[in-house]
């Protein structure tokens, strides 16, 4: 089984932007959840972390994005980190079947930013499905 890209969707309300994706990945959510929860694991595919202490309200820095706060912590399932100005990002992890999950994204931002386009989200989605299969 190969992983997979569904679906992304982009929403804008005022000057609120909300990016969705749904994301097979060949891998046990066990699996994923470093990928999406740690240090090591987002600087692979996403952004180096300077910050990450895994709690509720624990303090975050993602490099490209700023500093915040982990605003929802469910472990192994979901991670989310809401940084720089009102910004979030949420990893929600779902079984599909016994060897695959299904990643729930959600990315939320203010304004026009650079790297953010469902394109560039896409690309880092790439090289997450190519990482895990390669674990």
């Amino acid at each position: 089984m190969s992983g997979s890209i569904e679906q992304g969707t982009s929403q804008t309300h005022g000057n609120t932007h909300i990016l969705h994706f749904l994301v097979r990945i060949p891998r046990r959510m066990e699996d994923v959840w470093s990928a999406v929860a740690t240090p090591e694991g987002l600087g692979e595919w996403f952004t180096a972390v300077d910050v990450l202490e895994p709690r509720l309200d624990g303090p975050v820095v993602l490099r490209d994005l700023g500093a915040g706060r982990i605003t929802a912590w469910d472990v192994d399932r979901v991670a989310e980190y809401t940084v720089g100005e009102g910004g979030r990002i949420r990893f929600h992890l779902e079984r599909d079947g016994d060897a695959a999950s299904v990643l729930r994204f959600t990315r939320e931002f203010q304004g026009e930013s650079a790297g953010e386009s469902e394109s560039h989200w896409r690309t880092r989605f790439e090289r997450l499905i190519e990482k895990m299969g390669s674990v």
